[in-house]
C-alpha cells in the first residue's frame, strides 16, 4: 500500500481562437459537423441508455428553426430507477480508493483537455449559445480545473488528521453521505453541469443529475465523457424530464442524502421548503448546498479610472448576454465622472457585435430561449414607458430567427428603480449616478438595495477609500473585485458563491464544498486497554 498524490493541478490555458489560428480552424470543423447532424438525447441510468419515445426539440437559441438534438423525457418512474441505480452502485464506489476515484475525473479532465475539447466547446455554443471564448473559459477549462483540482482538495481532505494521545491512536475517516445526492444544474455554465455531480461522486457519493431542459445537448456530452472515463454504471444516473415531475420524486426519497443545486432562488427555495416538509421520513438530514440569483453591482468611487470603469460594466454587463449568475446588473457612478464614463461606454457598445456563434467576431450571442426573451423584453418595456429613467443605448430586441437582444443601458435617479433591484438575467444594465460627497450614504443603499449577495466590484484608485468601500460591503458579496469585473471566478483562485438569498455560499472549487459530500466518522484505537475500572484517585 502507498500515501498517494494527485498531479499537481494547474489552470488550464484559455486558447484565445485568434482567426485562422489552429484551434479556431479545428473548432468551426467541429461547430459545422454538430450542426449537420439531429442527435439522440437519451437518459442515462444504470450505464444504459434509455429512450423513452417522448421527446423534445433541441434548437440552438440563436436559430431556434434549426434541429439539432430529440431529448428522451422522463417522469417520477425513470427518477425511481435512478435512484435504484445509485443504491446498488454505492457499496462498490464506496469501497473503491479514493485514488482510484480520483483517477476517473483526472482522466475526464484530460479527455476534455484533448480530443473532447472541440466537442463540448461546440455543444456549448450551439445548445447555449456561447461564443467560442465563453465556450472555452467555461466548458473547456473551467471544468477541467474543477476536476484537476478536485482531485488534490480531495487528497488534502483525507490527509487532514486529528492528533492521538499516549496509548492510543485517533483517526478521522471522510465517509460519503447514506444515500443519493440529488444535483440540479443550470444552463448557464457546463462547467457547473459538470462539478455538480462529480464532486460529490469523487467523495464517494452516488448521484442523480436532472440537467436543465434548455442544457441537455451539452450534458449528454459531458455524460459520454465521464462513461470514457471509466465512471462506473450508476454513480451518475442522468435523467431529463420537466422540473415539477423530477424533482419531488427525488426529493419524497428516504434515501435523499443531499442536494446540489444552481439555478433561480425561486426554485431552491421551493425544494427546501419540501425538504423541511419532507424530514421525518429521511434517513439522515440531507445536506443542502445552492448557489443561485444575483443582482450583481459595480461600484465606481470618484477616483475611478473611467476606462477601466467602461471596460469593466461592458464585459461584466454584456457577457454571455449577462445570463451570468454573477454579470454586472447594476452601477453606482459617481456624477464626476459620469458623462466621461458613459461617452466611452456607449461608443464601446456601439462597436459589438450582435448575432450568431457561427460568426466568431460576434461578442453577442443568443439568451437561452423564448420565454427569457420574453421575460428580458418586458424589462426593457417597462424601462421604456417610465418617466423615472432613459435607456442611453439598445432598448431592441428581435426573435425572428434567435432570441436577439441588443445590449441595453439604462440610467435612473432612482436607486430604487426596478432594473436596478430586480435580477433580470439578460444584457441589460442600470446606473444610478450620486453625488460625489454622498459616498457613504450610496455604498449603504448598495448594500440593502438588493436580497442577492453573489458578486460585486469596486473601481477605485484611493487605496484608503479602497478599504473603508470593502468593510461597508462586507456582506454585499460573497466574491468581491478589487478594479476589475464582478465574473470570471477561476477555480483554485476564486472560490465561488454567495450568501443572502444568493445560496448556502459553499464555495465550488474550493475544499469547502467537497466537505459537503463527506460524513466524518471519528475512530480512537487504545493499544493497551484498561482491566480495572478504578482510577488513581479511588487509592
Amino acid at each position: 500500500m502507498s500515501l498517494y498524490q494527485t498531479p499537481e493541478p494547474k489552470n488550464e490555458t484559455v486558447r484565445q481562437y485568434v482567426p485562422g489560428s489552429p484551434e479556431a480552424i479545428s473548432l468551426k470543423a467541429r461547430l459545422e459537423e454538430m450542426q449537420s447532424e439531429v442527435i439522440d438525447i437519451p437518459l442515462v441510468i444504470g450505464g444504459e441508455h434509455i429512450t423513452t419515445g417522448k421527446t423534445v426539440d433541441v434548437t440552438p437559441p440563436h436559430n431556434h428553426k434549426h434541429l439539432v438534438a430529440r431529448c428522451h423525457q422522463g417522469d417520477g418512474s425513470h427518477v425511481e430507477a435512478a435512484i435504484a441505480a445509485a443504491k446498488a452502485a454505492a457499496p462498490a464506489w464506496a469501497d473503491t480508493p479514493w485514488e482510484q476515484r480520483a483517477a476517473v475525473f483526472l482522466k475526464a479532465a484530460d479527455l476534455l483537455a484533448g480530443p473532447w475539447r472541440d466537442t463540448l466547446n461546440a455543444a456549448t455554443m450551439i445548445g447555449q449559445s456561447k461564443n467560442c471564448f465563453q465556450a472555452e473559459i467555461d466548458a473547456a477549462c473551467e471544468l477541467i480545473d474543477f476536476w484537476r483540482y478536485n482531485a488534490r482538495f480531495a487528497q488534502e481532505i483525507y490527509e487532514e488528521q486529528p492528533e492521538s494521545g499516549p496509548g492510543c491512536w485517533n483517526r478521522l475517516q471522510q465517509r460519503p453521505l447514506e444515500g443519493f445526492v440529488f444535483a440540479v444544474t443550470p444552463f448557464n455554465f457546463t462547467a457547473i453541469a459538470g462539478n455538480l455531480p462529480s464532486a460529490p461522486a469523487l467523495m464517494g457519493n452516488t448521484v442523480v443529475w436532472k440537467p436543465a431542459s434548455s442544457a441537455t445537448y451539452s450534458a449528454y456530452f459531458l455524460m459520454q465523457i465521464l462513461e470514457e472515463a471509466g465512471l462506473p454504471p450508476g454513480v451518475i444516473n442522468l435523467v431529463h424530464g420537466r422540473g415539477s415531475q423530477i424533482g419531488p420524486a427525488a426529493l419524497s426519497s428516504p434515501d435523499l442524502a443531499g442536494v446540489h443545486f444552481t439555478g433561480s432562488t425561486a426554485v431552491f427555495q421551493g425544494m427546501w421548503r419540501e425538504i423541511g416538509n419532507n424530514i421525518e421520513r429521511y434517513k439522515s438530514y440531507p445536506r443542502i448546498c445552492g448557489e443561485t440569483g444575483g443582482k450583481d453591482f459595480v461600484f465606481a468611487h470618484p477616483s475611478a479610472d473611467p476606462r477601466v470603469l467602461a471596460t469593466a460594466l461592458l464585459r461584466g454587463s454584456f457577457e454571455y448576454q449577462g445570463q451570468k449568475c454573477s454579470a454586472a446588473s447594476r452601477a453606482y457612478v459617481p456624477r464626476s465622472i459620469l458623462d466621461q464614463t458613459l461617452e466611452i461606454l456607449l461608443a464601446e457598445v456601439a462597436t459589438v457585435k450582435v448575432g450568431p456563434v457561427d460568426d466568431f467576431s460576434n461578442f453577442v450571442n443568443a439568451v437561452i430561449d423564448g420565454a427569457a426573451f420574453k421575460t428580458i423584453a418586458d424589462y426593457i418595456n417597462f424601462a421604456r414607458d417610465a418617466d423615472d429613467c432613459k435607456i442611453v443605448c439598445g432598448g431592441e430586441y428581435d426573435d425572428s430567427t434567435g432570441y436577439f437582444v441588443q445590449p441595453t443601458v439604462i440610467v435612473t435617479e432612482n436607486p430604487n428603480f426596478k432594473t436596478m433591484c430586480e435580477e433580470i438575467f439578460g444584457p441589460v444594465l442600470t446606473i444610478l449616478p450620486y453625488d460625489d460627497a454622498k459616498l457613504v450614504e450610496t455604498l449603504a443603499i448598495c448594500d440593502t438595495t438588493s436580497p442577492y449577495a453573489l458578486t460585486g466590484a469596486i473601481i477605485c484608485r484611493d487605496r484608503q477609500e479602497i478599504v473603508k468601500m470593502t468593510h461597508a460591503l462586507a456582506n454585499a458579496a460573497g466574491n468581491f473585485y478589487i478594479n476589475d469585473k464582478p465574473t470570471g471566478a477561476v477555480v483554485g483562485q476564486q472560490p465561488f458563491g454567495g450568501a443572502r438569498a444568493s445560496g448556502t455560499n459553499d464555495k465550488a472549487g474550493s475544499k469547502l464544498n467537497l466537505l459537503r459530500w463527506c460524513s466524518p466518522r471519528t475512530i480512537k484505537e487504545t493499544f493497551v486497554p484498561p482491566t480495572d475500572y478504578r482510577y488513581p484517585f479511588h487509592s
